[in-house]
């Protein structure tokens, strides 16, 4: 039997409340340990082995965290008795964390992250299916098609470069965004780093005070802007990033959709492409670490073409 080990990190999925309530709960109440051995059926699946990395809601997960979860992933890649790895995760930032660990990994064994709508205390509850579909992923994968992060949730698996959450309620809350990436996505060193960059994003609306901007340039090594449309803001917001000092990577609120060179409203600023904002300060954060140089950053953009 394949053996997969749990990396517990929290989420609605080791939630708990009042019994049979769906909303009201606290993220991250039991223990990944307690979580497998509610879900019997894993059993018959792989040789599940339990690791707890932390036990938080996914709102509070930070850089810190992302580089001691993909260190403790790689570590255990490296045994020879494991098949695959399983991330339990909050689902509001569970994409993000996904896109984070396939631009530091360069693993052989399958990765695959999963969480929960509904806590461990629900009459109905979500996380037992989706561990067990996750378990079932990562034992069954071989060959090439193991390599790269995935996101295995309510029955389906979505490559961690398209995946978004889509619904903040529905079981189903995840979907695959846009089209396949053209080639093998980038890959970070994270190798003595303690923590990454701080990168402000900032979200454009009707009338939107471009002072936050000029105070968000103070604060960070790099913003990304949540455009309107196709990446666009006022003239205003154009004429304060022509001023700032720090890389700007322009993305769009929308949720698809891309932003290209050639709609730019300021010269010097990189497009996103088909990177949503939150994703695209992730891929940000991991250029500063490399250079502070807008063309240079702009080239790992356009790997997302």
């Amino acid at each position: 039997m394949k053996k997969v080990v749990v990396l517990a990190t929290g989420g609605t999925i080791a939630g708990t409340g009042k019994p049979g309530q769906d909303v009201g709960y606290h993220s991250g109440s039991i223990t990944g340990e307690e979580l497998v051995k509610s879900v019997p059926g894993l059993s018959g699946i792989a040789d599940v082995e339990v690791e707890q990395v932390c036990n938080i809601n996914s709102d509070d997960v930070n850089s810190e965290i992302w580089m001691a979860l993909a260190n403790r992933i790689r570590a255990v890649c490296e045994r020879g008795d494991v098949d695959g790895i399983v991330v339990t995760h909050g689902t509001d930032t569970m994409e993000e964390t996904a896109f984070f660990l396939d631009l530091v990994l360069d693993v052989e064994k399958p990765v695959v992250l999963t969480g929960a709508m509904r806590p461990a205390t629900s009459f109905a509850p979500d996380g037992p299916a989706n561990l067990c579909y996750a378990v079932g992923i990562a034992a069954g994968c071989n060959g090439a098609a193991c390599r790269g992060v995935r996101i295995a949730f309510a029955g389906k698996v979505f490559d961690a470069f398209r995946v978004q959450k889509v619904h903040a309620n529905d079981l189903d809350a995840f979907d695959a965004i846009g089209s396949a990436c053209g080639s093998a996505l980038p890959k970070f060193s994270i190798e003595g780093l303690s923590d990454l960059p701080k990168v402000a994003v900032l979200y454009f609306h009707a009338d939107a005070d471009s002072a936050l901007l000029e105070f968000a340039a103070q604060r960070s090594a790099g913003i990304v802007i949540a455009g309107a449309g196709a990446g666009e803001f006022s003239k205003e917001w154009a004429d304060v990033l022509a001023r700032v000092n720090v890389p700007v990577v322009v993305a769009s609120r929308i949720g698809r959709g891309t932003v290209l060179p050639e709609g730019l409203l300021v010269p010097g600023t990189i497009p996103a492409y088909s990177l949503p904002p939150q994703k695209a300060a992730v891929l940000l954060r991991l250029a500063l670490t490399e250079t502070q140089d807008a063309q240079k950053i702009k080239k790992y953009f356009e790997e997302f073409v």
